[in-house]
């Protein structure tokens, strides 16, 4: 029977996850892409395989799925009933892995208690990505479980790139820029050598947009710097995070206001960005629908801070040869698109109106001076890449894949 490998990425009320069999040569297959949602309201299990087909859909009574690890407990029953026995290692989405975590990493109680410290810095993701950690570690020990984080393809910036202006004990403490989305960055490095090879080792900026977005500058497929810093808030704005923000703000918010640290954070995760400035949604497809002028306002604002990020990047590389989009909003809508490139004209990108609306793989123009790209990415696909070297190098005896 074919070993498998299974990704996971949890969230505070889902798991999503995606299952791959491990070929001859060590070739990863997708069998099945799915998610337990609505845990604790409404749970439900649906899951497609490999030829895109529905396997499961299943629903569940609130108080039978009303935890995590109650989710974990049926996915568990769901994959031995559908592949025979459990997957022979777990990958998983950890968002922050502070200034040690450069690579992916073997997980173990130590290694957990290490990447909880960095939860005040992703409140809105550690928690959840370390959950099912904790789980499988106290329920199948033996199972090799691998963390594979946002912020290690962009450890190797230069200081300069890294350092806020505040007194070096901050910086020695951990208090630095991180970036993040790196897997998906990674992804898009490595795929750019495969799809388009006239740009992979040049200056290229990428633009992961999506509910949470970023921009990343890239130097023959290395990350030199990053839109997002110390923690995900920093940037783009985005679905219900402000992005850049004056710290200022923050003081003003604690001390004229009276809001409390929490109260701040609550805020900046869950009520500002798309969702604060249009007043209506915090997703793009409900803004490009609507016909009031805050969601103008909010698209509008959107594309501005992207192409302005975008020559800062281009700032930091020297000059820019290709330009990518990628993420849920980067692949799937065009307006928004060539309402970033209109604002980078000055840096000779033009976009192609009929490829750009077939979101072809290139999309500007014949006459662009900078090639334009929509590459879709594969984060999934970069965990069980790593979490399937991690195996090879701790490779488990036979008796403990049962």
């Amino acid at each position: 029977m074919t070993d498998t490998l299974l990704v996971i990425n949890a969230g505070s009320s889902s798991i999503k996850f995606q299952l791959f069999a491990i070929e001859p040569g060590d070739r990863l297959d997708r069998r099945l892409k799915g998610q337990i949602e609505g845990i604790g309201t409404r749970p439900r299990l649906f899951a497609n395989g490999a030829n895109g087909q529905r396997v499961v859909d299943r629903s569940w009574e609130i108080d039978k799925v009303s935890e995590l690890h109650q989710a974990l407990d049926e996915l568990v029953v769901f994959l031995r009933d559908y592949v025979g026995r459990l997957p022979i290692a777990i990958g998983h989405r950890v968002v922050h892995g502070g200034p040690e975590f450069v690579e992916p990493t073997l997980l173990n109680s130590r290694v957990l208690d290490r990447l909880q410290r960095f939860v005040p810095l992703a409140p809105l993701h550690q928690p959840n990505n370390l959950a099912p950690i904790k789980i499988v570690l106290e329920r199948q020990p033996h199972l090799l479980q691998v963390a594979c984080f946002d912020t290690a393809f962009h450890r190797h910036h230069p200081e300069i790139a890294d350092r806020y202006a505040i007194p070096d004990r901050f910086y020695r403490e951990g208090v630095r820029r991180y970036g993040f989305h790196g897997l998906s960055y990674e992804f898009i490095a490595a795929r750019l050598r495969q799809v388009a090879p006239e740009i992979a080792d040049r200056r290229v900026v990428v633009a992961h947009l999506g509910s949470g977005a970023s921009m990343c500058a890239l130097f023959n497929g290395t990350s030199v710097e990053s839109s997002m810093g110390f923690t995900a808030l920093d940037g783009l704005p985005m679905g219900t995070r402000p992005g850049q923000i004056d710290a200022g703000i923050v003081l003003y918010l604690i001390d004229q206001e009276g809001m409390s640290a929490k109260e701040v954070e609550h805020l900046l995760y869950h009520d500002c960005g798309l969702k604060g400035l249009s007043g209506i949604s915090n997703d793009v497809r409900d803004l490009l629908g609507s016909a009031d002028p805050r969601a103008k306002l909010a698209l509008d604002y959107f594309a501005y801070r992207t192409a302005l990020f975008g020559g800062m990047l281009a700032t930091a590389l020297g000059g820019i040869d290709g330009f990518v989009f990628t993420a849920g909003i980067g692949e799937n809508a065009p307006a928004v698109r060539q309402a970033v490139v209109d604002r980078l004209s000055c840096f000779g990108i033009g976009l192609s109106e009929a490829a750009n609306a077939k979101s072809d793989l290139r999309i500007s123009s014949e006459g662009s001076r900078v090639g334009c790209y929509v590459v879709p990415t594969d984060e999934e696909l970069m965990i069980a890449t790593h979490t399937l070297r991690v195996l090879r190098k701790y490779e488990m005896p036979e008796e403990r894949r049962a």
